[in-house]
Protein backbone atom coordinates (compact mmCIF):
# COMPACT_ATOMS: atom_id res chain seq x y z
CA UNK A 1 0.00 0.00 0.00
CA UNK A 2 3.20 2.19 0.87
CA UNK A 3 4.24 1.74 -2.29
CA UNK A 4 1.05 2.47 -4.64
CA UNK A 5 0.70 5.38 -2.73
CA UNK A 6 4.48 6.50 -3.52
CA UNK A 7 3.43 5.59 -7.28
CA UNK A 8 -0.04 7.71 -6.75
CA UNK A 9 1.23 10.50 -5.33
CA UNK A 10 4.21 10.54 -7.97
CA UNK A 11 2.12 9.73 -10.62
CA UNK A 12 -0.23 12.97 -9.85
CA UNK A 13 3.08 15.45 -9.65
CA UNK A 14 3.93 14.73 -13.27
CA UNK A 15 0.69 16.53 -14.17
CA UNK A 16 1.94 19.61 -12.94
CA UNK A 17 5.73 19.05 -14.37
CA UNK A 18 4.06 18.46 -18.21
CA UNK A 19 0.94 20.11 -17.71
CA UNK A 20 -0.16 20.90 -21.32
CA UNK A 21 1.67 17.42 -22.69
CA UNK A 22 -0.30 15.67 -20.26
CA UNK A 23 -3.54 17.93 -20.99
CA UNK A 24 -2.88 16.85 -24.52
CA UNK A 25 -2.61 13.23 -23.91
CA UNK A 26 -5.74 12.98 -22.52
CA UNK A 27 -7.66 15.40 -24.61
CA UNK A 28 -6.13 12.94 -27.51
CA UNK A 29 -7.35 9.62 -25.04
CA UNK A 30 -10.84 11.37 -24.84
CA UNK A 31 -11.30 11.91 -28.27
CA UNK A 32 -9.89 8.91 -29.83
CA UNK A 33 -12.22 7.00 -27.12
CA UNK A 34 -15.22 9.41 -28.07
CA UNK A 35 -15.35 8.76 -31.79
CA UNK A 36 -14.47 4.48 -30.99
CA UNK A 37 -17.63 4.76 -28.70
CA UNK A 38 -19.76 6.92 -31.39
CA UNK A 39 -18.85 4.39 -33.57
CA UNK A 40 -19.87 1.82 -31.38
CA UNK A 41 -23.63 3.11 -31.16
CA UNK A 42 -23.74 3.99 -34.27
CA UNK A 43 -22.91 0.40 -35.54
CA UNK A 44 -25.33 -1.27 -32.98
CA UNK A 45 -27.85 0.72 -34.48
CA UNK A 46 -27.21 0.14 -37.92
CA UNK A 47 -26.66 -3.79 -37.29
CA UNK A 48 -30.19 -3.55 -35.84
CA UNK A 49 -31.70 -1.65 -39.12
CA UNK A 50 -29.68 -4.21 -41.08
CA UNK A 51 -31.18 -6.68 -38.99
CA UNK A 52 -34.59 -5.79 -39.34
CA UNK A 53 -34.31 -5.35 -43.16
CA UNK A 54 -32.79 -8.79 -43.61
CA UNK A 55 -35.44 -10.38 -41.88
CA UNK A 56 -37.63 -8.80 -45.13
CA UNK A 57 -35.39 -10.92 -47.22
CA UNK A 58 -38.13 -13.77 -48.87
CA UNK A 59 -38.28 -15.12 -52.56
CA UNK A 60 -40.98 -15.33 -54.26
CA UNK A 61 -41.02 -17.65 -57.03
CA UNK A 62 -44.17 -17.14 -59.58
CA UNK A 63 -45.66 -20.16 -61.40
CA UNK A 64 -47.59 -20.26 -64.07
CA UNK A 65 -52.02 -20.16 -64.12
CA UNK A 66 -51.90 -23.63 -65.18
CA UNK A 67 -49.38 -25.19 -63.04
CA UNK A 68 -50.08 -28.79 -61.87
CA UNK A 69 -51.01 -28.12 -57.74
CA UNK A 70 -49.06 -32.17 -57.24
CA UNK A 71 -45.66 -30.35 -59.32
CA UNK A 72 -46.26 -27.34 -56.84
CA UNK A 73 -46.30 -29.49 -53.92
CA UNK A 74 -43.18 -31.14 -55.58
CA UNK A 75 -41.51 -28.05 -55.60
CA UNK A 76 -42.33 -26.80 -52.06
CA UNK A 77 -41.10 -30.18 -50.62
CA UNK A 78 -37.59 -29.84 -52.38
CA UNK A 79 -37.32 -26.01 -51.10
CA UNK A 80 -37.99 -27.33 -47.75
CA UNK A 81 -35.08 -29.75 -47.59
CA UNK A 82 -32.58 -26.89 -48.91
CA UNK A 83 -30.41 -25.93 -46.21
CA UNK A 84 -30.72 -21.85 -45.00
CA UNK A 85 -34.95 -22.50 -45.21
CA UNK A 86 -37.03 -21.29 -42.29
CA UNK A 87 -40.33 -21.64 -43.72
CA UNK A 88 -42.52 -22.39 -47.50
CA UNK A 89 -45.52 -21.22 -47.93
CA UNK A 90 -47.89 -20.49 -51.16
CA UNK A 91 -49.89 -17.90 -52.38
CA UNK A 92 -53.16 -18.67 -55.05
CA UNK A 93 -53.86 -16.16 -57.40
CA UNK A 94 -56.74 -14.61 -55.02
CA UNK A 95 -54.87 -14.45 -52.35
CA UNK A 96 -52.02 -12.13 -54.11
CA UNK A 97 -54.59 -10.03 -55.24
CA UNK A 98 -56.37 -9.40 -51.76
CA UNK A 99 -52.82 -8.76 -50.55
CA UNK A 100 -52.40 -6.53 -52.93
CA UNK A 101 -55.94 -4.81 -52.41
CA UNK A 102 -55.31 -4.25 -48.79
CA UNK A 103 -51.68 -2.47 -49.60
CA UNK A 104 -53.10 0.21 -51.54
CA UNK A 105 -55.30 2.71 -50.29
CA UNK A 106 -56.80 3.92 -53.82
CA UNK A 107 -59.26 1.70 -54.64
CA UNK A 108 -60.39 2.16 -58.16
CA UNK A 109 -56.83 0.66 -59.20
CA UNK A 110 -59.08 -3.02 -58.21
CA UNK A 111 -62.29 -1.64 -59.65
CA UNK A 112 -60.61 -0.77 -62.81
CA UNK A 113 -59.03 -4.21 -63.32
CA UNK A 114 -62.80 -5.39 -64.35
CA UNK A 115 -62.95 -8.54 -62.82
CA UNK A 116 -59.73 -9.28 -64.12
CA UNK A 117 -56.53 -11.03 -62.07
CA UNK A 118 -53.06 -10.44 -63.94
CA UNK A 119 -51.48 -11.56 -60.56
CA UNK A 120 -49.59 -14.88 -60.42
CA UNK A 121 -49.56 -17.51 -57.46
CA UNK A 122 -46.13 -17.52 -55.82
CA UNK A 123 -43.98 -19.77 -53.94
CA UNK A 124 -42.76 -17.63 -50.91
CA UNK A 125 -39.51 -18.69 -48.81
CA UNK A 126 -38.73 -17.83 -45.83
CA UNK A 127 -35.01 -17.79 -44.83
CA UNK A 128 -33.12 -18.83 -41.34
CA UNK A 129 -30.08 -16.94 -42.92
CA UNK A 130 -30.89 -13.99 -45.52
CA UNK A 131 -27.39 -13.80 -46.49
CA UNK A 132 -28.07 -17.15 -48.31
CA UNK A 133 -30.87 -15.33 -50.38
CA UNK A 134 -29.06 -16.06 -53.64
CA UNK A 135 -27.41 -19.37 -53.10
CA UNK A 136 -31.17 -20.58 -52.36
CA UNK A 137 -32.61 -18.91 -55.41
CA UNK A 138 -30.00 -20.27 -57.50
CA UNK A 139 -31.32 -23.94 -56.15
CA UNK A 140 -34.54 -23.05 -56.53
CA UNK A 141 -33.96 -22.03 -60.01
CA UNK A 142 -32.28 -25.14 -61.11
CA UNK A 143 -35.00 -27.05 -60.07
CA UNK A 144 -36.02 -28.84 -63.31
CA UNK A 145 -39.82 -29.36 -61.55
CA UNK A 146 -39.88 -25.05 -61.20
CA UNK A 147 -38.68 -24.53 -64.45
CA UNK A 148 -41.45 -26.50 -65.93
CA UNK A 149 -44.21 -24.70 -64.35
CA UNK A 150 -42.30 -21.12 -63.52
CA UNK A 151 -44.49 -18.27 -65.08
CA UNK A 152 -41.72 -17.40 -67.51
CA UNK A 153 -40.40 -20.75 -68.86
CA UNK A 154 -38.02 -18.87 -71.37
CA UNK A 155 -36.26 -16.78 -68.57
CA UNK A 156 -36.34 -18.79 -65.05
CA UNK A 157 -34.53 -16.45 -63.17
CA UNK A 158 -37.15 -13.58 -64.59
CA UNK A 159 -39.84 -15.66 -61.85
CA UNK A 160 -37.41 -15.58 -59.09
CA UNK A 161 -37.77 -12.19 -57.17
CA UNK A 162 -36.08 -11.08 -54.06
CA UNK A 163 -35.21 -7.61 -54.46
CA UNK A 164 -31.94 -8.74 -56.04
CA UNK A 165 -30.05 -5.33 -56.08
CA UNK A 166 -31.26 -4.24 -53.30
CA UNK A 167 -29.99 -6.68 -51.28
CA UNK A 168 -26.36 -7.00 -52.98
CA UNK A 169 -26.35 -3.07 -52.11
CA UNK A 170 -27.25 -3.53 -48.65
CA UNK A 171 -24.91 -6.60 -47.80
CA UNK A 172 -21.92 -4.81 -49.66
CA UNK A 173 -22.67 -1.35 -47.56
CA UNK A 174 -22.74 -3.50 -44.02
CA UNK A 175 -19.38 -4.85 -45.11
CA UNK A 176 -17.93 -1.56 -45.93
CA UNK A 177 -18.94 0.01 -42.46
CA UNK A 178 -17.23 -3.09 -40.37
CA UNK A 179 -14.45 -2.37 -42.73
CA UNK A 180 -14.06 1.31 -42.19
CA UNK A 181 -14.75 0.93 -38.63
CA UNK A 182 -12.08 -1.52 -37.80
CA UNK A 183 -9.55 0.44 -39.77
CA UNK A 184 -10.52 3.72 -37.80
CA UNK A 185 -10.34 2.00 -34.52
CA UNK A 186 -7.08 1.05 -34.89
CA UNK A 187 -6.09 4.22 -36.48
CA UNK A 188 -7.60 6.23 -33.27
CA UNK A 189 -5.74 3.57 -30.97
CA UNK A 190 -2.00 4.15 -32.44
CA UNK A 191 -2.92 7.61 -32.27
CA UNK A 192 -3.81 7.60 -28.57
CA UNK A 193 -0.47 5.37 -27.99
CA UNK A 194 1.85 8.02 -29.70
CA UNK A 195 0.53 10.13 -27.54
CA UNK A 196 0.84 8.32 -24.12
CA UNK A 197 4.35 7.55 -24.99
CA UNK A 198 5.25 10.93 -25.81
CA UNK A 199 4.15 12.13 -22.17
CA UNK A 200 5.77 9.20 -20.76
CA UNK A 201 9.11 9.76 -22.36
CA UNK A 202 8.85 13.77 -21.42
CA UNK A 203 8.04 12.50 -17.90
CA UNK A 204 11.04 10.07 -17.36
CA UNK A 205 13.15 13.08 -18.83
CA UNK A 206 11.86 15.57 -16.41
CA UNK A 207 13.14 12.79 -13.65
CA UNK A 208 16.24 11.65 -15.24
CA UNK A 209 18.41 12.70 -12.24
CA UNK A 210 15.85 11.58 -9.30
CA UNK A 211 15.88 8.31 -11.34
CA UNK A 212 19.86 8.44 -11.17
CA UNK A 213 19.74 8.81 -7.34
CA UNK A 214 17.16 5.84 -7.12
CA UNK A 215 19.01 3.48 -8.63
CA UNK A 216 22.03 4.47 -6.88
CA UNK A 217 20.84 3.85 -3.60
CA UNK A 218 18.86 0.31 -4.73
CA UNK A 219 15.89 1.00 -5.68
CA UNK A 220 14.63 -2.12 -7.81
CA UNK A 221 13.42 -1.68 -11.53
CA UNK A 222 9.29 -2.30 -10.60
CA UNK A 223 9.61 0.55 -7.62
CA UNK A 224 11.29 2.50 -10.72
CA UNK A 225 8.80 2.30 -13.35
CA UNK A 226 5.55 2.10 -11.24
CA UNK A 227 4.81 6.09 -11.22
CA UNK A 228 5.24 6.19 -14.76
CA UNK A 229 2.54 3.17 -15.50
CA UNK A 230 0.35 5.14 -12.67
CA UNK A 231 0.52 7.88 -14.65
CA UNK A 232 -0.20 6.76 -18.08
CA UNK A 233 -3.27 4.69 -16.73
CA UNK A 234 -4.35 7.79 -14.43
CA UNK A 235 -4.63 9.85 -18.02
CA UNK A 236 -6.32 7.23 -19.89
CA UNK A 237 -9.06 6.14 -17.47
CA UNK A 238 -9.46 10.21 -17.23
CA UNK A 239 -9.97 10.24 -21.34
CA UNK A 240 -12.26 7.22 -20.76
CA UNK A 241 -14.37 8.85 -18.05
CA UNK A 242 -14.86 11.88 -20.73
CA UNK A 243 -15.74 9.77 -22.96
CA UNK A 244 -18.12 7.52 -21.37
CA UNK A 245 -20.05 10.58 -19.37
CA UNK A 246 -20.65 12.68 -23.61
CA UNK A 247 -22.05 9.21 -24.73
CA UNK A 248 -24.15 9.39 -22.54
CA UNK A 249 -25.06 12.89 -22.93
CA UNK A 250 -25.62 11.97 -25.85
CA UNK A 251 -27.62 8.85 -25.10
CA UNK A 252 -30.25 11.02 -23.35
CA UNK A 253 -30.18 14.13 -25.02
CA UNK A 254 -29.33 13.94 -28.95
CA UNK A 255 -30.51 10.33 -30.04
CA UNK A 256 -34.46 10.98 -28.76
CA UNK A 257 -34.30 14.09 -30.63
CA UNK A 258 -33.29 12.26 -33.69
CA UNK A 259 -35.52 9.35 -33.35
CA UNK A 260 -38.20 12.24 -32.97
CA UNK A 261 -37.07 13.59 -36.66
CA UNK A 262 -36.27 10.24 -38.01
CA UNK A 263 -39.51 8.27 -36.61
CA UNK A 264 -39.28 5.73 -40.08
CA UNK A 265 -35.92 4.40 -38.72
CA UNK A 266 -35.21 2.93 -34.86
CA UNK A 267 -32.51 4.01 -32.72
CA UNK A 268 -33.05 1.59 -29.97
CA UNK A 269 -30.16 0.44 -28.24
CA UNK A 270 -30.32 -1.59 -25.13
CA UNK A 271 -29.43 -0.26 -22.10
CA UNK A 272 -26.95 -3.51 -21.22
CA UNK A 273 -24.98 -2.71 -24.51
CA UNK A 274 -24.28 1.02 -23.83
CA UNK A 275 -22.89 -0.56 -20.08
CA UNK A 276 -21.04 -3.07 -22.31
CA UNK A 277 -19.76 -0.07 -24.52
CA UNK A 278 -18.98 1.85 -21.65
CA UNK A 279 -17.05 -0.99 -19.77
CA UNK A 280 -14.97 -1.58 -23.66
CA UNK A 281 -14.09 2.11 -23.74
CA UNK A 282 -12.84 2.03 -19.95
CA UNK A 283 -10.78 -1.12 -20.05
CA UNK A 284 -9.35 -0.14 -23.48
CA UNK A 285 -8.34 3.31 -22.59
CA UNK A 286 -6.60 1.56 -19.42
CA UNK A 287 -4.83 -1.00 -21.94
CA UNK A 288 -3.87 2.05 -24.21
CA UNK A 289 -2.06 3.88 -20.93
CA UNK A 290 -0.62 0.89 -19.82
CA UNK A 291 1.17 -0.01 -23.72
CA UNK A 292 1.57 3.45 -24.16
CA UNK A 293 3.96 3.73 -21.04
CA UNK A 294 5.53 0.50 -21.38
CA UNK A 295 6.44 0.95 -24.87
CA UNK A 296 7.81 4.51 -23.63
CA UNK A 297 9.59 3.14 -20.78
CA UNK A 298 11.47 -0.13 -22.42
CA UNK A 299 12.71 2.69 -24.92
CA UNK A 300 13.70 5.90 -22.82
CA UNK A 301 13.95 4.51 -19.59
CA UNK A 302 16.86 1.92 -19.32
CA UNK A 303 16.41 -0.37 -15.92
Amino acid sequence: MSSFGYFLRESLQGFTRNLSTTLGSIITIFLSLLIIGVFLVAAVMVEGLVSSVEDEVTITAYVADDADQSDIDRVMDAVRNMSDVQNVTFTTKEQALENFSNSISNAEIIEQLDGQNPLPASIDVELSDPQMVESVASQLEGNSTYQRICENPEDVGDSIKYGQDTVERLFAVTNYVRYIGLALIVLLVFIALVFINNTIRLAILARRKEIAIMRLVGASNGFIRGPFLMEGAIHALIGSLFAVLIIQLLRMFAIPQLQNSLQFLSFDVPGLTYLLIYAALVVAGLLIGLLGSALAMRRYLKV
